[in-house]
């Protein structure tokens, strides 16, 4: 799961893994972009930054997403056999834009918004 995380980050500009205080982190500078990390009941997990909105809305979907106790924007997803790998690529792009410089964001490819008349 680490490496397969790392796949995704470690190929944005400047964007490196290090050990955390539990688990591995990515970072953009000093910002973190994402963490994974396993319990004490044997459950790993990933913590990743998101927009409000999008943190309302994966909150209310409940298991796997959970809404971190600490930060505002901070949720997490539960790691298991059922994980979806693409929308996870999508959500870890979405925190690192949201964590990096934008001079850092703009160079990441990245799908348009939907607006509500399309």
């Amino acid at each position: 799961m680490v490496r397969r995380i790392g796949r995704v980050l470690n190929a944005l500009p400047e964007c490196r893994e290090e050990s955390a205080w539990v688990g591995t982190r990515w970072r953009v500078r000093d910002a973190t972009v994402a963490h994974v990390f396993g319990g004490e009941d044997l459950l790993f997990r990933v913590t990743f930054r998101a927009e409000q909105d999008e943190v309302m809305a994966l909150q209310h979907l409940g298991d796997p997403y959970f809404r971190a106790s600490w930060g505002r924007n901070v949720v997490g997803l539960l790691l298991d056999d059922g994980t979806d790998w693409e929308e996870l690529r999508e959500l870890l792009t979405d925190s690192y834009c949201l964590q990096a410089p934008n001079h850092l964001a703009e160079l990441v490819p990245r799908p348009p918004q939907q607006t509500p008349d399309t």
